[in-house]
Formats: structure tokens, sequence, C-alpha cells
């Protein structure tokens, strides 16, 4: 059959030599095909994590720990973009021959804390014998599988991220209302990029050149707003804070070609940015609009709480998260960022930073111990509003704008905030030690 009668979905499909199931190939014996049945499961679960959002250490201690329960000795090494897995049954003599290797290229994860939760239940069942590798192993290809959340509701989630933001830093209400629509702008510029190969690399400069543009028209024609916050809050979703403190605890923990690798990709991104918001700038000067703001009255104090509901709900959203995970994904941004507040008023903001993420990981691995589920449904939202993305943002743009002074004051903050982040992970990780590590 010529391929251009091929129906559409086979001409879809991503054809994967794993996905061969080892009984119908030649010449292997019982013993081999049940070692290649127990690696493609390992190597599938370990693709899952990744894309799902998994850090290298927990990833590489949660896949060693999998396939030493199944028998098998693993080495795995995780970066952003690649995983390489070299197999052999336990007990067996380390040659060459007796080693079953596998590559892996990947694009870098997102965050998608439903599909994590349903991978990590199908590794629980597998070991504890309720599936065999071969169903468990057909589940992880029905969970990649599945449709992601409605494209509206992300966009959605955008804006009511852009819009609590605005609140908590401060802002009047004309502040607050342009960030809720100029959010929804880059959510929608930003979800059409996604789905178009040619316009991924440019999204974020795209999104920061289009929001500053905007923005400045605002402030010229409608009312004069505060142009920096409101550009800050509307991008606040795509800046790379949590890349930026994953990269430095892997390089903590001694991963270091994935952590090299992921700071490099969030200071890209950050490089997109800071860009696009300067050439934006550049635009407007030339168009003359030249609107600033006014002295106006911030938003009263008590709508904080409600931001704070609205950023949590926006936040669960963007992580993908199931609809019954919700409250405990709001309530730990919540509380993580009422403890780095109050206590960073009452002893300095970098403890605030240190103690909110040493409870929120604590927090995750004692609900991972407690309920068997991931504790990255606590750890990641725990930590969200501490990220030092936004520090990083300006530090860039202040170099764009060659106030070089300003920005090493900058990125010196950006570097005791990442500090302190880590250590209250790290230190987490040792008052509760995690479950399998995920």
């Amino acid at each position: 059959m010529p391929w251009r009668r091929l129906p559409l979905p086979f001409l879809r499909e991503r054809a994967r030599p794993d996905d061969i199931a080892p009984r119908h190939e030649p010449g292997l014996s019982a013993r081999q095909a049940e070692l290649v049945k127990r690696v493609r499961f390992v190597v599938a679960l370990a693709r899952s994590l990744h894309s799902y959002g998994t850090a290298a250490p927990r990833l590489e201690n949660a896949v060693t720990e999998v396939a030493a329960t199944m028998g098998l000795v693993c080495n795995v090494n995780s970066s952003p973009t690649s995983l390489v897995f070299s197999f052999r049954a336990q007990g067996g003599p380390e040659t060459i021959l007796n080693e079953v290797t596998r590559v892996v290229r990947l694009e870098p994860g997102g965050r998608d804390l439903h599909r994590l939760s349903l991978a990590d239940a199908v590794a629980e069942q597998v070991l504890d014998g309720e599936l065999d590798v071969d169903a468990g192993y057909a589940r992880l290809l029905e969970i990649e599988a599945m449709p992601g959340l409605d494209e509206r509701l992300v966009v959605i989630s955008y804006g009511l991220i852009a819009t609590a933001l605005a609140v908590m830093l401060g802002r009047g209400w004309a502040d607050v209302i342009a960030a809720l629509a100029i959010g929804t702008v880059v959510g929608l510029v930003d979800r059409y990029c996604a789905h178009r190969p040619h316009l991924r690399p440019s999204s974020q400069a795209t999104c920061a050149l289009l929001a500053t543009v905007l923005i400045g028209a605002w402030s010229h024609f409608l009312m004069p707003l505060s142009v920096q916050s409101v550009v800050l809050a509307s991008l606040l979703v795509l800046l790379p804070g949590l890349s930026l403190t994953t990269a430095i605890n892997e390089l903590a923990t001694d991963h270091l070609v994935s952590g090299v690798a992921r700071f490099a990709g969030a200071f890209a991104v950050l490089l997109k940015l800071a860009f696009g918001v300067v050439a934006g700038s550049q635009i407007v000067l030339l168009l003359g609009w030249l609107g600033g703001a006014e002295a106006v009255a911030p938003v009263p104090s008590w709508m904080l709480w409600p931001a704070l509901l609205v950023a949590g709900f926006g936040f669960a959203i963007s992580f993908g998260a199931a609809w019954r995970d919700f409250p405990l994904v709001m309530a730990a941004a919540i509380f993580s960022f009422l403890i780095s507040r109050y206590f960073g008023t009452v002893v300095g903001s970098e403890f605030g930073v240190f103690l909110a993420a040493l409870i929120a990981c604590a927090a995750g691995n004692l609900y991972a111990r407690m309920f068997r589920r991931p504790g990255a449904l606590i750890r990641f939202p725990g930590i969200i509003l501490l990220v030092p993305g936004s520090i990083g943002f300006r530090g860039l743009t202040q170099v764009f704008e060659r106030d070089v002074f300003l920005s090493l004051g900058t990125g010196y903050t950006l570097l005791v905030v990442l500090v302190t982040l880590v250590a209250g992970l790290l230190f987490g990780n040792l008052l509760v030690p995690p479950r399998r590590t995920l």
C-alpha cells in the first residue's frame, strides 16, 4: 500500500522498539524474554516519570529501587533531554554480552501531577503483584496517551496567576485588571505556539514582547499602570524559577550533568523573556507611548487571602493536578507562602524561605509515606511561590538595559534565595526520608 493511502492514525502513531512484545521476537529463550519484559517496563516507567516532571536524583533512585525489586541491576543516567540505561539480571556476570542497554531521547519534562500519581500507582501495583509486568507496561502507555487538560482551562490559569501576583505585589485595581487581561493573552499565545514546532522555540520571547507592547498601549491610552509590575505578573507562569531550583538541587546532590544542562535551559528561557521585554520597551518608546504610573492606592490588604486562593487554584491547573487533589495542592502553596512571609518578617526573608522549603519537602515525604502517593503533590506547589524566577528575570532585564551594578546586586539576591531554598529541600529530606524518592 503506498504510504499516502495509509490512515491518519497510523501516520500519527509513534513507533518505539520497546513496544514490541518479547514473545514475538524469535530466538529468545524464556529467561531472556522475561528479562526483556522487565527491562521494557522499567524503561517505560522512567520515561513517564521524566515526562511528568521528576528531577534526576529522585528519578534515578526510584528507577534503581524498582529495578532491584524486580530482580534487575540497573544503572541509569538522567538528563533533561535523555535517559540512558544499562540492565542485567541480579547475580549474573558483569560482561557486555549479558547487559541490555537502552537510550531514550526525550523533550524536557513539564509538570503533570495527575499522570505522575497514576504512573506511581502502576509501579506500586506491579511491585505488589496486583498487576503483571505486561499489564503494567500497557497501563503506562495508556497513561501516556491520556488527553491533557482543556486548553481553555490552562489559558484561564495564566490570567488567574497573573491577577494574584499583582495583588501580592501591592498594586492598584488598574494594575490588577490589566494583569488579568494581559496574562490571559500571554496564555493564548503560549498555548498557540506550544502546538507548532516552528514557533515553540521563540514562544517566550514572543509572549514577553507582546505583553510589554500591550501593557505600554494600555498605560498610554486607557489608564496609567505600573508597567514593570504588570509585565512581571503577566509573565510569571513562563518564568523558570522551578527549573532553576531543580538545577541547583541536582548540582547539590552530585547530578552534575543534569544540573548544568537544566540550569543552562532555564537561563536560556530567562534570556528570551528579558530580550522580549527590552525589545517591547523599545517599540513602545518608538511609538511615543509614554504613559507612566500614577501614585494610586493599593488594593485592600484583605485581598491577599482571595488572591492566595486564586493563585493556588491557578497553580493546581498549571501543574496538571487531578480535581480531587486541588485542595491539597492549593493548601500546600498557600501555607508555604504564609510560613515564608511570617518568619521572613520575624527573623529575615532568607530564613523564611529556608523554613518554608524544609516544611514543604518534609510534609511531602510524610504524605508519600502515609498514603503511598507521590510527595510531589505537596513539594511542587509548596515551593512554587518561593522560587526566584522573578529575581533572575529582573537581573537579566537590568543587564540588557546596561544597569550592570544594579544587576550584580540582583544576581547576588538570586544566588542567596536559591541556596536557602535548596538547603531547605535537602534538610527536609533529612528530617523525613522520602518514600521510594518520588
